[in-house]
């Protein structure tokens, strides 16, 4: 499967915030006074390595358990090291997958969210890289 890469710029626009003092209550509502004279700028708020970060978009459902839906965007950063457990989007044996990384005793484990799918063993001779990080998700609720 090819990976789409999308320009990173396309996401720069600024867009309106609505704020209140703490930010949005996920509990009872506060009387405080909300606002909605900023904007955020996503390019500044997800991202922190612009040169080696890109934006792609998911296809296939082996992570709708983490959330992760088919047609949702990814932040994806190359320059991040990896860490067991982080969501990465690897290249394996010819082909773009996004799964957890599994750092175990027997070898690196690909674990995808979703138990219609088994887990992957990284061989040695397998053709293996972690391309990048996933540092957000971006999904439709509506």
């Amino acid at each position: 499967m090819p990976l789409e890469i999308l320009n990173i710029e396309d996401i720069s626009a600024h867009i309106p915030i609505a704020y209140s003092e703490g930010g949005v209550k996920a509990g009872f509502p506060s009387p405080a006074q909300d606002y909605m004279d900023k904007t955020i700028d996503f390019n500044r708020e997800l991202i922190t390595h612009k040169a080696t970060t890109f934006c792609t978009r998911v296809s296939g459902d082996s992570m709708i358990d983490a959330y992760i839906h088919d047609g949702d965007y990814l932040i994806v950063d190359r320059s991040l090291e990896p860490h067991h457990n982080d969501l990465a989007v690897c290249f394996i044996d010819g082909e773009f997958t996004l799964k957890y990384v599994d750092v175990r005793s027997d070898g690196i484990w690909l674990r995808p969210a979703n138990s219609e799918y088994p887990s992957i063993k990284v061989d040695p001779e397998s053709d293996f890289t972690i391309w990048g990080i996933v540092t957000y998700s971006i999904h439709k609720r509506r």
